[in-house]
């Protein structure tokens, strides 16, 4: 982060405020099109080409637009008296927690869709989540300039897959070169849109009643089936009520390369979409669960407000990105930090005052300072020495909770070490900073394997991770194949002797011990008893045969395998008066084991998982044919047809596991989902156990 000379954009009342979320697949032309509302809003200087044709701030920049590519960017401008906070998201399904990050800070959810590729199965799935919450959507369709563009079958595609209530607001006009050079309107009629559109007058009818079905003004629509002609004024006065209620979905055409469509967009901003007054606040309560006071968007009510970014710089520290929800947000107050109920991922609950830094207008990685941060607007925090992305912040005489938003559960593990010593040294601190950034990250040391594991949510996800050690944190770490822990258990019952006697001046040792064993069901452990008859075995060496069988069970007989699941009886034995000890019981306890595991043999058992696969409903026969392959047994399907997905349940080896988020990613386009749980140990096939575990 830099700080910013130029002057912060004045706050506004939370009436002229627009938070509008970015939302896209990858390449969709997201970070263009901001770029260009920017340039055309006096925000950024004229934005150069570089080779590939798309634009950025300059040509020092390009690896800066990269990162953003990946997560939550932020930027703030001035239009007709209005303040319009973009947040530009992430398109890769791997950063679904900063996309949600997003969608939690904004009152609206602009659906960026390229006219070449059109909608895409994971945009589908996050427009149908947006409607679940009732989020205000509208859709630009952009690179109109390139080459395969086709704008008419873009349109028609998001009619078709995003459901109802989406209408085009313009037609694209278009040179005698095929190039687009301006957009007519739909809101009023053009004799010559005829020649644009042969369907103009259905297309134009459609938007009407569409903007005038939610109207207030119960005339508009007898006015309208009369035949009276509507003014335009009163057109755009109800589009803005019919965004907000979250059932009509304007669509507008942008070429931000050479600015078509730019000037629209932004009044469209402006006119019709929510406000964070319309928008609303999200539910809360005091940190300990009981009620809280409902919220309202005001300035001078309870200070109320949330953290959805986190991130570290080298020379300004720790920097969050804060939405105020109520209350207004000042410079150098305390305020008390609750949150986040994400304790096993590595992200501690918090209940502390702090007192917070500078508060900023964020525009990229440029820090603007401003006097304060009223309700309904964004802004970045310095200096908050513990809030994490998703923590509460709020007044230390009333202190609130906003639960936080849903969170993908990460599943692919990377096994991490240090390159080197010095980076040995760093890592702790870097990864405790990695995780408080990134709330989809976990970090876990397994006791079994002694790995240490960075759960990600995918591929591309773990790459970034890494390479923020590297260049944020400046910590390089290698990557090691994940070890699955697998044990052994006995083959079949045995009887064995441990015998361990030893002379060598002095006191010797002697103990002498007869055991036999079987498997026992699984989960059961290690079971020890006795059954000694005559005291062949005093009974203060009992307990030191049976801590010897443990501490050999724990170690494991092959490698490092931990033997499981055996029900052990001590029956016979023999004692010596002076060269008997604790210790030698404890010998011959751990010999007696590795005896029984040499005459009974043993079977190596694998931990297997169960898992629920959340799938659209025309991948379900791909997703129980890429189970199949990896061993799995499924055990039952339920079908949501209220979202057209199912649910798919199955008990599946961990080791096949390893690569399976990538795979369902693949296999489903991005629009599949998994939970795992532990369910047990199974014996293993060979073809698993002939590699070390």
């Amino acid at each position: 982060m830099a700080k910013d000379t130029a002057a912060a954009p004045a706050p506004r009342p939370a009436d002229k405020v627009r938070n509008v979320a970015l939302v896209g697949h990858a390449g969709a032309g997201k970070t263009t099109l901001a770029e260009a509302l920017l340039v055309a809003a006096g925000a950024l200087p004229r934005a150069g080409r570089v080779e590939d044709g798309t634009t950025c701030l300059d040509t020092e920049e390009v690896e800066v637009r990269q990162q953003r590519s990946v997560s939550l960017g932020v930027a703030t401008l001035e239009h007709d008296g209005h303040r319009i906070t973009l947040l530009d998201t992430p398109g890769s399904p791997d950063f679904v927690g900063e996309l949600r990050a997003g969608l939690r800070a904004a009152d609206a959810a602009l659906f960026v869709v390229s006219a070449v590729n059109g909608v895409d199965a994971a945009t589908v799935q996050l427009w149908q989540e947006c409607a679940a919450v009732g989020m205000p959507r509208a859709v630009v369709i952009t690179q109109l300039d390139r080459a395969r563009a086709d704008v008419d079958d873009a349109v028609r595609l998001c009619q078709m897959m995003l459901g109802e209530g989406v209408h085009p607001l313009h037609l694209v006009e278009r040179g005698a070169d095929g190039a687009v050079t301006g957009l007519v309107s739909l809101l009023q009629p053009h004799p010559e849109a005829a020649t644009a559109a042969a369907d103009a007058d259905r297309l134009r009818a459609e938007l009407i009643e569409g903007i005038i079905g939610e109207s207030e003004d119960e005339t508009l629509m007898e006015r309208y089936l009369a035949g009276d002609e509507l003014a335009v004024a009163d057109l755009v006065a109800d589009l803005e009520t019919a965004v907000a209620r979250g059932h009509f979905h304007p669509v507008l055409c942008v070429a931000p390369l050479t600015g078509v469509g730019v000037p629209e967009l932004l009044d469209l901003l402006v006119s019709a979409f929510p406000s964070p007054l319309e928008h609303g606040c999200p539910r809360d309560t005091r940190p300990d669960g009981s009620p809280a006071p409902p919220l309202a968007c005001d300035p001078d009510g309870p200070l109320v407000a949330e953290v959805v970014k986190t991130t570290t710089d080298p020379y300004v520290g720790r920097v969050s990105l804060v939405r105020v929800f109520s209350g207004t947000l000042r410079p150098d107050v305390p305020v008390h930090v609750s949150g986040h109920g994400l304790a096993d991922r590595g992200h501690p609950d918090h209940d502390v005052d702090e007192r917070i830094g500078a508060v900023s207008s964020p525009l990229g990685t440029a820090l603007r300072p401003v006097a304060a941060c009223p309700a309904g607007d964004i802004c970045a925090v310095a200096r908050l020495s513990s809030a994490e992305t998703g923590d509460t912040l709020s007044s230390p005489d009333d202190p609130r909770l906003v639960p936080p938003w849903d969170l993908p559960t990460p599943q692919l593990p990377v096994a991490v070490e240090a390159a080197s010593r010095s980076d040995e040294d760093r890592l702790a601190t870097a990864l405790g900073r990695l995780v408080a950034e990134d709330p989809t990250v976990r970090l876990e040391r397994r006791p079994d394997t002694g790995q240490l594991l960075l759960w990600c949510v995918g591929e591309a996800h773990a790459e970034v991770l890494l390479d923020r050690l590297r260049t944020r944190h400046g910590v390089t770490v290698q990557t090691v194949p994940v070890r699955v822990p697998m044990v052994e258990t006995l083959a079949g019952a045995a009887t064995a002797t441990g015998r361990h006697v030893k002379q060598s001046g002095g006191h010797g040792q002697y103990a002498i011990v007869v055991v036999e064993a079987e498997p026992g069901p699984p989960g059961s452990g290690i079971v020890f008893e006795q059954r000694i008859v005559g005291g062949t075995v005093p009974s203060q060496y009992h307990g030191s045969v049976e801590k010897g069988v443990r501490a050999q069970a724990e170690r494991g007989i092959s490698g490092d395998r931990p033997i499981v699941d055996v029900h052990v009886t001590l029956v016979d034995g023999k004692a010596h008066s002076v060269d008997s000890s604790d210790a030698a019981f404890q010998a011959a306890g751990a010999l007696a084991l590795r005896e029984l595991a040499a005459a009974a043999g043993t079977r190596v058992l694998e931990p297997w998982c169960e898992i629920e696969v959340v799938v659209p409903a025309e991948y379900v026969g791909a997703v129980m044919s890429d189970l199949s392959a990896r061993r799995a047994r499924v055990t039952g399907s339920e079908a949501d047809p209220d979202r057209d997905r199912t649910r798919v349940r199955a008990e599946v080896p961990e080791v096949e596991l390893l690569t399976y988020p990538g795979v369902l990613r693949s296999v489903t386009h991005g629009t599949g989902s998994f939970d795992r749980r532990p369910l047990g140990y199974e014996p293993a096939p060979p073809s698993v156990t002939a590699v070390p575990a």
